[in-house]
């Protein structure tokens, strides 16, 4: 398999962290979106949207979209799994998840940061602002929730790492790189501890992967 990945993007860390947890080491091949190579037809060939991460799997198929990838990886390798058992418990990781990635992350990325800065002059103080506004949003959400459920462990449900642990850790480490304070949210502080003291949280940190240097 070959992943095609950003060290910073969130999208592409959730998706590695997925394959550290499933035990899965495809080759690197770094996309710098600092200059566009997304854009570029050598990549679109790849990925017709333009964007990362992609997974071009042994058989030459390529997937795209990372909840899909996700949701491949969990129904080709199911141990260990992402996802509880129960229904009702699936649908608790499932919403957690949600929340970064359809309410948090969406408006958040760096073609809606760039559209602040091009199309309505915004300038970092602005887009740290915007960012900061929904981060803490969905923040306030999830903490809540976790505050909520009283059979949890060390990490955002059950006392392994799941799905949405796989979606939060990269959003934690956005948000600091956008200046969030994130002393408001100490349950979110705790798992983010937590999972980043595992090798498959771990080896997926941005900063160590190998385009993170350039």
């Amino acid at each position: 398999m070959q992943l095609y990945s950003f060290f910073r993007s969130g999208t592409s860390h959730r998706l590695r962290i997925a394959l550290n947890l499933k035990g899965l080491s495809p080759d690197y091949i770094p996309v710098d979106l600092r200059v566009d190579e997304q854009a570029q037809a050598a990549f679109k060939s790849v990925n017709p949207q333009g964007l990362v991460p992609a997974l071009t799997l042994d058989s030459g198929e390529t997937l795209i979209q990372s909840p899909a990838i996700i949701e491949w990886l969990e129904e080709q390798y199911p141990t260990p799994a992402l996802l509880p058992e129960g229904s009702q418990a699936r649908a608790q990781v499932r919403a957690l998840a949600a929340i970064v990635g359809c309410d948090i992350h969406p408006i958040n990325n760096r073609r809606i940061l760039q559209t602040l800065r091009q199309q309505f002059g915004a300038d970092e103080a602005a887009v740290n602002a915007w960012c900061a506004t929904w981060i803490g949003a969905g923040f306030d959400a999830i903490e809540a929730l976790l505050a909520q459920d009283g059979k949890r462990g060390s990490f955002c449900f059950g006392h392994a790492p799941t799905l949405a642990d796989v979606y939060l850790i990269p959003q934690v480490e956005s948000a600091r790189r956008f200046g969030v304070d994130m002393d408001r949210w100490p349950l979110i502080s705790a798992v983010d501890a937590a999972c980043n003291a595992l090798p498959a949280f771990a080896k997926a940190a941005p900063l160590t992967q190998p385009d993170a240097g350039g």
